[in-house]
């Protein structure tokens, strides 16, 4: 019986293209993070792992609201972003520059100052140029309804009995 998991040209490692992720499921959860246990399970029962994926299902983008953005609050990062980057560029440039004591904090210095204004100015283009649209900060988060366990068939009856042993101990147990 010939399948996709046991051609002769598979390579080994995750593809270098997107595809579909294959196996059968040998476990479902509900949080990434018991997923990435089970898999651990797995691993430390010496399991092949590397026939293993974890897929998540019904993906879901979760943008969080951090806070409301203002004039102050624009100006106030895009200040302090170029200052760090003002600094960072003048630091190097007054080391590969071989500069003296006063040259070399002459460059920070006016590094620096630019940076600032450059980077403030920036912000300021950037947040005009939403005319209100925008007016908050937030975070986004790529989130899965669920998580499954798949495993390429020759080991799945294998994996889905030592997660089987996994789902019978008590939920604070150490894996």
């Amino acid at each position: 019986m010939t399948s996709s998991f046991s051609s002769p040209d598979r390579q080994a490692g995750p593809p270098r293209l997107p595809t579909k992720p294959t196996g059968w499921p040998i476990g479902s959860y509900e949080e990434y993070g018991l997923a990435q246990r089970a898999v651990d399970f797995l691993a430390e029962s010496e399991f092949p792992v590397q026939d293993v994926t974890i897929v998540g299902v019904d993906l879901m983008l979760v943008e969080r609201v951090t806070g409301r953005l203002s004039w102050r609050r624009v100006l106030g990062a895009g200040a302090a972003s170029g200052a760090w980057f003002g600094l960072f560029v003048g630091v190097m440039l007054s080391l590969f520059t071989g500069g003296q004591q006063t040259g070399g904090l002459l460059q920070i210095a006016v590094c620096l100052v630019l940076g600032v204004l450059f980077f403030t100015v920036f912000a300021a283009v950037g947040y005009a140029s939403t005319r209100g649209r925008r007016d908050f900060q937030s975070s986004s988060q790529l989130v899965a309804g669920r998580y499954d366990v798949l495993c390429q068939p020759r080991n799945a009856e294998q994996g889905r009995d030592l997660l089987a042993k996994l789902a019978m101990r008590p939920a604070g147990g150490a894996v």
